[in-house]
């Protein structure tokens, strides 16, 4: 049973004959003839009790009219919603993100989402990175914001860099440099973050380039509370640059970290291959037109 068939009966049945009813299908009166009797031979009953030059519905007919007028308002209503999809009338953006330098780089980017497309729904989940490449794998989010380098499994569009501050107390011996390598920090006890956090892959990678293992003293999820270890003197934290300068304390200093390959480095990641939504396209065009205007 296609659409064509069904269309063809209805407007029969609403224009009161085949000539009107071919008309406004732009079709030939033959062609719409041929298409209801192919509607009566696949319902295998009677559909219109033709009258010399007019027709009247069946019993059978009168069934199938009703329900062929549900299937077509059902199809026009789903082209519908799927060019709503199109036009970003509505739909949803399912987007993780990190907790560390999201408020930054993304909160000003969700208001100018917000105001072109205020009927998609943004369902945002935070998480560190790799928890985020997880659910991203799993399907639950479509974008998730990661740093870099991920694993070949996704496919990313660069966002942001950024050098890599240590905080050390005031006092510090080494506070007062003008940067700070890894090697000068391996008797100094590090502040990470929780485990799922990217950047403390990319510390720990780092001090195992040079050949030792830090102590770490703490861990914790708020950027806050890491800044108010470091500021007792506990030990060293690090922080993205911009992130750093948001964080100012009377009690730390900031030393740039100088090594190399070891930049924060963002990108909106998704899995390779997948299918994104027009929301999410549309994400990503929001991004990459605002990439290095922070």
């Amino acid at each position: 049973m296609e659409i064509r068939t069904l269309r063809a009966f209805v407007e029969v049945v609403r224009q009161g004959g085949f000539s009107q009813a071919a008309k406004t299908v732009f079709a030939t009166q033959s062609t719409v003839s041929k298409a209801v009797k192919q509607l009566e031979d696949e319902c295998g009953v009677l559909l219109l009790d033709r009258i010399g030059h007019r027709s009247k519905l069946t019993a059978a007919g009168e069934i199938v009219y009703r329900r062929a007028q549900r299937i077509l308002a059902e199809r026009d209503d789903l082209i519908a919603e799927l060019g709503e999809l199109r036009g970003l009338k509505r739909g949803v953006l399912r987007l993780g993100l990190m907790p560390v330098g999201s408020g930054t780089l993304f909160a000003p980017l969700f208001a100018i989402y917000r105001k072109r497309y205020p009927g998609i729904d943004i369902r945002l989940v935070e998480y560190g990175s790799e928890r985020l490449q997880e659910i991203l794998l799993s399907g639950e989010i479509e974008l998730a914001a990661s740093l870099l380098p991920v694993s070949e499994a996704f496919e990313g569009k660069d966002v942001h860099r950024e050098p890599l501050t240590v905080l050390l107390p005031a006092g510090h011996t080494l506070s007062q440099r003008r940067s700070v390598d890894l090697p000068a920090l391996r008797e100094v006890p590090f502040i990470l973050f929780e485990s799922g956090f990217a950047l403390n892959r990319i510390i720990l990678d780092g001090c195992h380039r040079h050949g030792f293992e830090p102590t770490v003293v703490a861990r914790s999820s708020r950027i806050d509370f890491i800044v108010a270890l470091a500021a007792t003197g506990v030990g060293a934290a690090f922080l993205p640059r911009m992130i750093a300068e948001q964080r100012k304390h009377p009690s730390i200093a900031r030393v740039p970290l100088a090594e190399a390959d070891m930049d924060w480095h963002i990108a909106m990641i998704w899995r390779r291959g997948a299918y994104l939504s027009h929301a999410a396209k549309a994400w990503l065009d929001l991004v990459a037109t605002t990439r290095g205007k922070k």
